[in-house]
């Protein structure tokens, strides 16, 4: 089975370079003229996912549950949170995140939430989208390290190619590391099995 991140990658126009999946999960992976294969990320979501729809949602929950305890009213993300999940009290959002009825899609989904509130000017969920734009970039910049290339740097799924705050925070972190390849996938990776179809049969 071709990684997603490879479909990525050709789904870009690209056969070297390093694809970042932003999704519900996160990850790295890139390809040098050489043939080696560099990854970064991808451990799930209980030990990484950082900058993807779960760790926004997570952070949404942490977010809220902060002000709780601070003895802070709800503000626009957690009363958005709130009704998203049925819920009356951020109390309430602990045993919910904890439940076996709610799973990682399940939370990757209140990222929409954070997209939604940056966009009216909340100011932490502005942050919270460019952190994630930021930990992408860190993922991009691990794996073009270990490759030895300075791209170029494909930023695709769910989140990568639909969120602009995102796409413009992954740009400027990884333009100030001094890679300036930056492409954001416009079309479902799908179309990059026709690449390596292409690129197979040109091989034999």
């Amino acid at each position: 089975m071709v990684h997603d991140s490879r479909l990525l990658l050709a789904a870009g126009g690209a056969s070297t370079g390093v694809a970042v999946i932003a999704g519900t999960g996160s990850a790295a992976w890139g390809r040098n003229a050489a043939g080696d294969e560099a990854r970064a990320g991808g451990w799930g979501y209980l030990l990484g996912d950082e900058g993807s729809g779960y760790w926004l949602g997570r952070e949404a929950v942490r977010h809220s549950l902060s002000r709780m305890n601070q003895g802070l009213p709800a503000d626009e993300l957690t009363a958005a949170l709130l009704a998203a999940c049925g819920v009356d009290h951020p109390n309430r959002l602990i045993a919910l995140f904890h439940s076996p009825d709610t799973g990682r899609r399940y939370w990757a989904q209140q990222a929409r939430l954070v997209v939604d509130a940056a966009a009216a000017g909340h100011t932490v969920s502005q942050a919270l989208l460019d952190q994630a734009g930021k930990d992408l970039a860190g993922l991009a910049a691990q794996a073009l390290r270990k490759l030895g290339i300075d791209g170029p740097v494909i930023l695709g799924s769910g989140l990568g190619m639909n969120v602009i705050p995102l796409q413009d925070s992954f740009r400027s972190h990884l333009g100030a590391a001094g890679v300036s390849d930056v492409r954001v996938l416009d079309q479902d990776p799908v179309f990059g099995v026709l690449k390596l179809v292409s690129e197979a049969s040109g091989a034999h």
